[in-house]
């Protein structure tokens, strides 16, 4: 049963069949690799809705090993043997768009692609909450108290 032809965890995405033609009202977009997705530019504009879309979607297929602040603490991440990126952190909010979908698209290191699961438009949603609704937390809202700070 293991030698099937469905799609195994971490691999790539198998292409779409030649002369296939999608369902209506299906986004595709056709992207050979990470090199190529880095330069490509968020189609779909921050609004309200899309960030609540995205806020949605993060919580289903990333707070199990980002975590809900995004910084990979996750109960799933702490326990993998690299520790999940800190969403929040420079690094990533530097990183492109494109980049980004194309890690979602393509898979990281541990990450898995999440091509299979999730629409390009929404992957492109999640990619505004990642900007414009995920934020570094609080100290009260990671469980701080303000005179623990202190000590």
């Amino acid at each position: 049963m293991i030698e099937q032809i469905s799609i195994k965890p971490q691999e790539k995405p198998m292409p779409f069949p030649q002369r296939s033609v999608p369902v209506p009202g299906t986004a595709t977009m056709r992207v050979q690799d990470q090199d190529s997705a880095s330069a490509l530019v968020n189609p779909v504009k921050p609004t309200a809705e899309s960030v609540n879309a995205g806020k949605q979607l993060y919580g289903i297929y990333c707070t199990p090993c980002h975590g809900a602040s995004g910084t990979g603490n996750g109960l799933v991440g702490e326990k993998l043997s690299v520790k999940p990126f800190d969403l929040t952190s420079e690094a990533v909010q530097s990183l492109s768009d494109g980049f980004i979908f194309g890690y979602l698209t393509f898979r990281g290191t541990v990450m898995p692609s999440y091509a299979n699961d999730l629409s390009p438009t929404e992957r492109w949603h999640m990619i505004n909450y990642l900007r414009h609704g995920l934020t570094p937390a609080a100290p009260q809202q990671a469980g701080i108290q303000p005179n623990d700070q202190a000590k």
